[in-house]
């Protein structure tokens, strides 16, 4: 028994420093640096530009977290995922390891906007899970010292029915997901992964996308209301709106 109750205490306070050098990793601010890839998916023969933010530092990040982000709807323009710098800097910032899909190629056939946009959109929703998937796998290959425990995926309006969706078909690989101001896909009604939403002010989602007052306090899942645009969640937002997303953003990735 004494034996027991020792291993126990060497146990705990292990634990308590490996989560007291998390949290003094995040309340550093790292200068950042941007790298972007093509990666090629020959299964799909399907090229995906990705970026990735990362601390530009000679520190080791020791079970350093990952974020993979989604951006909105770019009508096939390209470079998409460049244009939510202010949100993924900051996460690098705070010691994240981040990546930025690009999702839409110039030539895909645009997002349908008629019809039943649940089914006649799901096509494009899981050609982005399978995105989310296979750069998520191709990191497990080149980064195998990243901490894919706590993988926390955030998207914004189309690319957040993408997280949506993604959590729905692969919760056992995802922490935790942020969506902002996804419309179309149904949240998840579940405890894990995790669910937090920021909500515009101008565009009302769909019907049932978001859950009851019940459902939220069933799942501890986390609906929060901003004075935001949809449109100004990406870098079109101005400095205020910015840093309130970020401050949101971090507070709930920083929760264990």
């Amino acid at each position: 028994m004494k034996y027991k109750i020792l291993f126990l205490l060497i146990f705990l306070l292990t634990l308590a420093s490996c989560m007291s050098e998390k949290t003094a990793i995040h309340q550093k601010n790292y200068e950042t640096k941007l790298d972007t890839l093509t990666l090629f998916d020959s299964m799909r023969n399907r090229k995906i530009p990705v970026a990735f933010y990362t601390p530009k530092t000679d520190q080791k990040f020791p079970g350093q977290q990952v974020v993979i982000f989604s951006h909105g709807y770019g009508a096939n323009r390209g470079n998409d995922y460049l244009v939510y710098s202010y949100l993924n800097q900051k996460l690098a910032s705070k010691g994240y390891f981040t990546v930025s899909i690009q999702h839409e190629l110039p030539s895909d056939e645009l997002l349908p906007m008629q019809g039943k946009l649940q089914d006649t959109r799901m096509p494009f929703w899981e050609r982005g899970v399978e995105n989310i998937l296979f750069v998520l796998n191709e990191l497990k290959k080149t980064r195998p010292d990243l901490d894919y425990q706590h993988l926390s995926l955030i998207g914004h309006s189309n690319g957040g029915d993408m997280t949506a969706l993604f959590a729905a078909k692969h919760p056992a690989l995802v922490y935790r997901i942020i969506t902002l101001d996804n419309r179309r896909m149904y949240l998840p009604r579940t405890s894990l992964p995790k669910i937090y939403t920021i909500r515009s002010n101008d565009y009302p989602a769909d019907e049932e996308v978001l859950p009851s007052f019940a459902e939220q306090e069933k799942y501890r899942i986390t609906v929060q209301p901003t004075h935001i645009n949809h449109g100004h969640m990406d870098n079109k937002g101005s400095e205020e709106e910015k840093n309130m997303l970020n401050k949101l953003i971090l507070e709930y990735v920083e929760k264990q």
